[in-house]
């Protein structure tokens, strides 16, 4: 009968971060700014989304799902980081690791598949303009954004139960300021390797898939822009994907070079770097690169700031009478 290898470790400690006091203060303030900003600029699209009308149809609805992702991918890593930043309390016990593992998983696999999702959807728009309210219906948009949560679940379920698995019996300092991959497997003393060709395999074929289908859907985009008469269709056209085409080779560059690679070629300042990209300065980027580059969205902004400053200038004209009443 095999022996089931239980972890003797019991909780890790992130190592990724400075441990000079004035540098720790200097880096809360800097991620405490960029984390506010995140969260402030991602909620302010789902508002407009929300409230504007004209931004009902598919590609706002999934430009949601994503600021929706953009929103849940630094909340998994940056309040630890900043309570390490902060407090210096660096420990994260082994089921902290473990769900934030999971959820950072989940999440970057999820994103993943909607900009696949996303740029589908401007194929559909650029390509079939007559055919697109029937193809892109509704009810297709919120299969494919629950088709794109259930997978990154399940692959996530996937990668955490192998990893979670393993055998930790040495060293529990996990060079990185989160918990995620390469770190956490570099630390066990249990043969990785089918384990880790499972990972590769699985992230090699989610990834590729999705980028595929970016791949096909902007090679028709482009034939389909070059060969319309009109340069002010051309430039509609343009506008509409530059935005998503600039978030994906964003995202995408990242994430492949985090985890499609042996851990064998990990390295900890280099993957420090590129995953503040993806996990930090993307979900900051997003909102800004497509509200600078979408007039709808910046009219849906204006709309919503106009109904706020005339909901509040009555309120103050309402007060003064509603006072005198008291």
């Amino acid at each position: 009968m095999q022996r089931v290898n239980m972890s003797t470790v019991s909780e890790f400690i992130l190592v990724g971060l400075s441990d000079a006091p004035e540098v720790r203060f200097l880096l809360f303030v800097l991620f405490l700014g960029i984390y506010l900003a995140t969260m402030a600029g991602n909620i302010t699209i789902l508002i407009a989304i929300r409230t504007d009308t004209h931004l009902h149809n598919p590609m706002y609805f999934f430009l949601g799902n994503l600021s929706l992702l953009d929103m849940l991918c630094p909340t998994i890593t940056v309040p630890k980081m900043l309570q390490a930043l902060l407090l210096g309390n660096k420990v994260i016990s082994f089921t902290g690791c473990m769900l934030q593992l999971f959820f950072l998983i989940d999440i970057v696999g999820t994103e993943i598949l909607l900009l696949a999702v996303m740029a589908y959807d401007r194929y559909v728009a650029i390509c079939h303009p007559l055919q697109y309210v029937n193809i892109v219906s509704m009810k297709l948009c919120a299969h494919l954004a629950i088709g794109t949560w259930a997978v990154g679940f399940f692959n996530s379920l996937l990668h955490t139960s192998l990893i979670f698995t393993l055998f930790f019996c040495d060293s529990n300092n996990v060079d990185q300021y989160y918990c995620d991959i390469p770190p956490v497997l570099a630390l066990s003393c249990s043969p990785t390797v089918s384990r880790e060709l499972v990972t590769l395999t699985v992230a090699g074929v989610l990834g590729s898939s999705a980028f595929v289908v970016t791949l096909i859907s902007y090679i028709h985009i482009l034939f389909a822009v070059l060969c319309m008469n009109s340069a002010e269709g051309r430039h509609k056209a343009f506008s509409t994907c530059s935005a998503h085409l600039t978030v994906v080779s964003l995202f995408y560059g990242t994430t492949i070079c985090t985890y499609v690679r042996p851990s064998s070629t990990y390295s900890p300042h280099q993957d420090r770097i590129v995953s503040m990209l993806y996990g930090i300065l993307t979900p900051l980027l997003n909102p800004i690169i497509y509200s600078l580059r979408n007039k709808e969205i910046q009219g849906a902004l204006g709309r919503v700031v106009s109904q706020v400053r005339t909901t509040l200038t009555k309120r103050g004209h309402l007060s003064p009478g509603a006072r005198a009443t008291g």
